[in-house]
């Protein structure tokens, strides 16, 4: 896949390229999907009104590297921030139902100015309000997932906000900096860049400490890194370095490459993308693809079993396939839809999913090809398969 359209002279681009210290960021170019986090304390004002020329300025590029084939996911705060002064207030309150209803009022505001403004690029936005609980229940999980895929595939850009006017205890430091992770992993993004007013991770707090120097690369995340963050970021905004370091540890351990970079710099993402060295890059550690599963279906108790023939078995273990009736023998517990179940051959344990049928519904369709699942069901299926492979962890 070619990359976007550069900026960059070719003797400079080159000179970036060519430095040694360079030669993991040279490979940004070739990442295929991005999700990009944009902090309050970029998109708006002191005043808290709507910063627009950076909202073009970011639809700009974000339009740009979509076009150039890039798949794009935009998680965005500034609900709260931009609903404050519409409603009177000059800083955040600390009455929760105020924020709450600032969420809601900002929302809207916030929304229809991106959708606008990708419209004048030629781009198809969709919203989604999520909360972290979208990503520690499985049924959420898998919806969660399926949508931001399917509008992927069919050529939007999904624009991701945490839903702060109904979720109490989300709205806490730093949500969307572990939001915009927690979406990366979901999706199984390949890079998370994090545009904040900072320019990166530093050998020490810079607000409380002098000749401080920033740290271009993080090869290796380590525990001890945390020490070197400060505290929460603006008054309008949540997050600070630590948050931000808590994203990265969600990043590089989902096998993700992470950025954090400033926001107001000229060409900010081309300049990223191409490789050059700004902000921070967190190097993802070489995760094998069933690891990234593990939290979401280790995670949760096993409800169930599903009882598999033999065929069934060596198509699970040797070709990756998904779980179809088909190959289904026998059920056992009392499960629903979206819960975390074990599949079994025999005595043995082969692997955990999720399931996307509860336990009565796979007992009308086991053993059935895909093409009467409607008729014993009594509805169309949803889905083909009981457990896909994308959220099957083989246990083997």
């Amino acid at each position: 896949m070619e990359g976007p359209v550069s900026f960059l002279s070719k003797k400079r681009r080159s000179h970036i390229m060519s430095c040694p210290e360079n030669k993991h960021r040279s490979l940004l170019k070739n990442k295929k999907r991005i999700v990009i986090k944009v902090g309050t304390s970029s998109i708006t004002y002191d005043n808290g009104k709507i910063n627009l020329r950076f909202i073009d300025h970011l639809a700009r590029q974000i339009s740009d590297l979509k076009n150039s084939g890039l798949q794009v996911i935009l998680v965005t705060s500034g609900a709260i921030g931009v609903g404050l002064p519409e409603l009177g207030f000059e800083k955040k309150p600390d009455y929760l139902p105020y924020k709450q209803a600032a969420a809601a009022v900002g929302q809207g505001i916030l929304m229809n100015i991106y959708e606008h403004t990708f419209h004048e690029y030629g781009q198809v936005v969709a919203q989604m309000l999520l909360t972290k609980g979208d990503a520690v229940n499985s049924s959420r999980y898998l919806y969660m997932k399926g949508t931001l895929v399917s509008l992927l595939e069919l050529g939007a850009i999904p624009i991701i906000n945490e839903n702060d006017a109904v979720t109490a205890d989300e709205i806490k430091i730093g949500d969307n900096d572990t939001l915009s992770a927690i979406v990366a992993s979901i999706s199984d993004a390949d890079l998370l860049i994090i545009l904040s007013d900072i320019d990166g991770l530093y050998d020490a707090d810079p607000r409380t400490h002098e000749n401080v120097r920033i740290v271009h690369e993080v090869p290796e995340f380590t525990r001890s890194l945390f020490s070197m963050a400060g505290g929460s970021g603006t008054a309008r905004g949540t997050g600070g370095m630590y948050t931000k370091l808590q994203a990265a540890e969600i990043c590089v351990r989902s096998g993700i490459d992470m950025i954090v970079a400033k926001s107001d710099e000229p060409e900010i993402l081309y300049r990223l993308v191409e490789g050059e060295q700004l902000g921070t890059l967190f190097y993802a550690e070489n995760v094998h693809p069933q690891l990234k599963k593990r939290d979401i279906i280790i995670g949760t108790a096993v409800k169930g079993r599903i009882y598999v023939d033999k065929g069934c078995s060596e198509a699970i273990l040797q070709k990756g396939s998904s779980l179809l009736p088909v190959g289904i023998v026998s059920v056992e517990g009392q499960f629903s839809d979206g819960d975390t179940v074990a599949v079994y051959c025999g005595d043995t344990e082969l692997a955990r999913g999720i399931t996307h049928y509860n336990n009565a519904d796979i007992e009308k369709i086991k053993g059935c090809h895909s093409e009467k699942l409607e008729s014993l069901l009594g509805y169309a299926p949803p889905y083909e398969t009981v457990i896909h492979r994308d959220n099957l962890l083989i246990m083997r």
